[in-house]
């Protein structure tokens, strides 16, 4: 009984010296091994399974992969002295674990480092170049300028001599030599966000609402004038219209006044072959307009009217 406690105390004993000796790297991380605070052999970067001596020798992983830095957006004048908030951001990794163990220790400290050397470094190219080389990267001419605004003033031409790209390249430049003692590299520095300062951003804006109430006034004066124009086109076409019309109704009522005056003529001359026919045919005329069924009429019997009706003896 006592042999068989013996192996199992024998067993996990040695189970226990296996799990604390031995670690795992995995793809993405990067180990150094260190013995009373001494790093001991070399970084180990491949993925796989290590031993240590246990209890003595302790790991320490850091990342492998891309870290971020994101820095605190600062105020920082041109070198046309226009104050601008600029926010940048950067890659960096662990090229060299022993050194970054030795000296930063963790991530937490890089990216103070990373805070002491990137930021000057954006401060000194952005103070040393125009706004306009911080903002643009080439000459191309732009393409979103509002419809009119060109026609209200000439913009300014600058040449960009620098441009964003080869600034971030030169801040990058100057903050890696500074980190390599950290065994940390740069691998990207890009500019975020540049904005104007509130001061200068109100007076901005101010500029812009100034500008597009121009170019509202211009669209507005160039709609009046065609508006204009168009009321003008239609007085001249109705008036043509008008015009044209009456000259037509003159010409059908002169046409039907010759016709009329002929057919008065020709029932004139009719009439003149009979005049007592045409005295007669008037009368019959008078009588169907002036008198009705509900109409009296009292006449003497030596009246002219009634000439026509002595001798009618109610039958044709």
């Amino acid at each position: 009984m006592k042999s068989k406690g013996i192996i199992l105390i024998v067993a996990v004993v040695v189970i226990l010296l296996g799990f604390s000796s031995a670690y795992i790297v995995d793809e993405t991380e990067q180990v150094v091994v260190t013995q009373f605070g001494k790093v001991v052999g070399k970084t180990k970067v491949d993925s796989g399974l290590y031993f240590k001596i246990p209890f003595i020798q302790h790991t320490t992983y850091f990342p492998k992969n891309l870290l971020e830095w994101d820095g605190d957006p600062g105020q920082i004048p041109t070198l046309d002295k226009t104050y601008i908030w600029v926010d940048t951001f950067a890659r960096w990794r662990i090229v060299d674990a022993i050194k970054f163990f030795q000296t930063v220790n963790n991530t937490t400290s890089a990216q103070g480092r990373l805070d002491d050397i990137i930021d000057p470094a954006v401060r000194n190219l952005v103070t040393e170049n125009k706004l306009i080389e911080t903002v643009r990267k080439s000459n191309r001419e732009l393409d979103t300028y509002e419809t009119g605004l060109e026609d209200i003033k000439e913009r300014p031409s600058y040449k960009i001599k620098t441009g964003r790209e080869e600034i971030t390249n030169m801040i990058m430049k100057q903050a890696q030599p500074k980190l390599q003692k950290f065994g940390i590299e740069v691998v990207d520095v890009k500019i975020k966000r540049i904005n104007y300062v509130e001061q200068v951003r109100n007076s901005v804006y101010g500029r812009m609402i100034a500008e597009r109430k121009q170019i509202a006034e211009k669209f507005r004066s160039e709609g009046k004038g065609e508006a204009r124009k168009i009321l003008g086109e239609k007085e001249r076409d109705l008036k043509k219209i008008t015009s044209e019309a009456y000259r037509k109704a003159q010409v059908i009522k002169g046409k039907a006044d010759a016709e009329s005056t002929k057919l008065y003529a020709e029932a004139a001359e009719a009439f003149g072959v009979d005049p007592e026919f045409y005295s007669f045919t008037q009368t019959l005329e008078l009588y169907n307009s002036a008198l009705d069924k509900e109409s009296s009429l009292v006449l003497s019997t030596d009246s002219e009217l009634f000439k026509y009706l002595k001798g009618y003896s109610g039958k044709p």
